[in-house]
């Protein structure tokens, strides 16, 4: 017999460990990062959550959904727990402004945090049952991820829908109560909604991706609590879906260490909305052009190096804002344009001028593997000859140099105020820092609630 066949099943597993959790029992620093998490996800929610993408799902779901009890973050209508966990997850990923979890490229939060704050709203619930669910659905998304990166992303499958239905399986169990057998097959359940590719990422059809993995985790929870089945092994066996999704499942990134070992300390959070990668190449554009007050008509050329994902990511014709989000192109052309990379630099008039085509037709990106992933070099040549240069090998927001508390809460206060709906940012805050010790969530999602534009 061997080992694999007499050690218990990932999800079992799992599902021991997360069940055997106490509410509030997580190491305070753990309890920290989950609500770190939770505010950058409230903000990212809210700054959105009338854009044109996020009314075509509401437009889209509304004629179907159920009782209209629950709230879509940062909007005026109310629908079913299902689809405002769809809507939520959307509205969380649309800027790229989500936290990340850089070894995997995961966003932990915006695939998990709709589906605890919609079983709350529906259940009673406390906060810190709430933080927990998060915490605990963030962590072994994140762990999933490990198990398979390499493989499973190379092939084209986007992590973070693919993963992001475990995690929010896990929130969902352990709210809905289930029992370890219970929220084993819940995990079996997510496994056959597991979804989203590489390559819509430029594209709406991501965010039906991202969508899908809040809603799936939660109807797999659903489903489990009914007393629906799976393979035991659906996620590790033969046949299972780590090794249909990737190489051979490296278990132990799953499975060892819990409780002991965190992923959600390594969550990491933007200070951009762009991808994570290109956050080093913004840094060091801007601190080029502040030293040596570089003009974008001086520039001859730029040379990128990075690493393969970097390339891969970010060496890219832009042809809307979303490709501008994550392009090796536009992460230079902004800052040089205009001192700056936030929302206003990623509007369509300024993604298209003429000025940002001409000045991303200068840049060109190389592969240099000696550069860590998340770093760069940037390279620039004047039309006078004049050469300067910049290395970022650990961004604003990294684990090596982490935003702070007050750094996440006024990025929440510039895109409440980006909404433009009249909402608190401060009630928000608020409301995040003390949902541990809060009877409920209520109180916080009030405070998102905004009035008819």
């Amino acid at each position: 017999m061997t080992a694999a066949a007499t050690t218990p099943p990932a999800s079992r597993q799992i599902a021991d460990f997360v069940t055997g959790t106490a509410p509030g029992a997580l190491p305070s620093e753990v309890l920290h990062e989950a609500k770190r998490s939770l505010l950058n996800f409230v903000g990212g929610a809210v700054g959105v959550a009338y854009s044109p993408v996020v009314e075509t799902a509401v437009r889209v779901l509304e004629p179907f959904s159920g009782p209209r009890t629950h709230t879509l973050i940062g909007r005026h209508e109310r629908l079913d727990p299902l689809s405002t966990s769809f809507i939520n997850a959307v509205s969380a990923n649309l800027l790229d402004y989500d936290d990340t979890h850089l070894r995997t490229v995961i966003h932990p939060t915006a695939p998990v945090a709709p589906v605890a704050l919609a079983l709350a709203e529906t259940r009673p619930l406390t906060g810190a049952q709430v933080v927990t669910a998060f915490a605990l659905g963030a962590e072994i998304e994140c762990r999933i991820g490990n198990m398979v990166t390499g493989g499973h992303y190379a092939r084209g499958w986007h992590i973070t829908s693919t993963c992001g239905v475990y995690g929010a399986a896990v929130a969902a169990g352990y709210l809905l109560g289930l029992s370890p057998e219970k929220l084993a097959h819940a995990l079996g359940i997510a496994a056959s909604q597991s979804a989203g590719i590489v390559e819509n990422l430029p594209t709406e059809a991501k965010n039906v991706g991202m969508g899908n993995a809040a809603r799936g985790g939660l109807l797999a929870a659903l489903f489990a609590e009914a007393g629906y089945d799976s393979a035991p092994r659906a996620i590790d066996g033969p046949l299972g879906w780590a090794r249909a999704a990737g190489d051979e499942p490296q278990l132990d990134e799953l499975i060892g260490g819990l409780g002991t070992r965190w992923e959600l300390l390594k969550n990491t959070y933007k200070p951009y909305p762009a991808g994570i990668v290109m956050h080093s190449i913004i840094d060091a554009c801007l601190d080029l052009k502040s030293r040596h007050k570089i003009e974008a008509s001086e520039i001859a050329s730029v040379t990128v190096s990075g690493d393969a994902l970097l390339l891969a990511r970010g060496d890219r014709v832009v042809r809307n804002e979303r490709d501008a989000r994550v392009s090796i192109h536009h992460s230079v052309a902004a800052p040089f344009l205009w001192g700056a990379f936030g929302v206003r630099e990623l509007d369509r008039e300024r993604v298209m001028s003429v000025e940002a085509v001409a000045l991303r037709a200068k840049v060109n990106g190389e592969r240099d593997d000696t550069i860590p992933q998340g770093g760069s070099r940037v390279l620039v040549r004047l039309v006078d000859g004049t050469i300067h240069e910049a290395t970022v090998l650990h961004a604003r927001g990294s684990i090596e140099m982490p935003m702070t508390d007050t750094e996440i809460e006024n990025k929440v206060r510039t895109l409440v105020a980006l909404a433009g709906t009249g909402l608190d940012a401060e009630k928000m805050i608020a409301g995040v820092w003390g949902l541990d010790a809060a009877p409920g969530v209520m109180a916080l999602m009030a405070a998102t609630v905004a009035r008819m534009p």
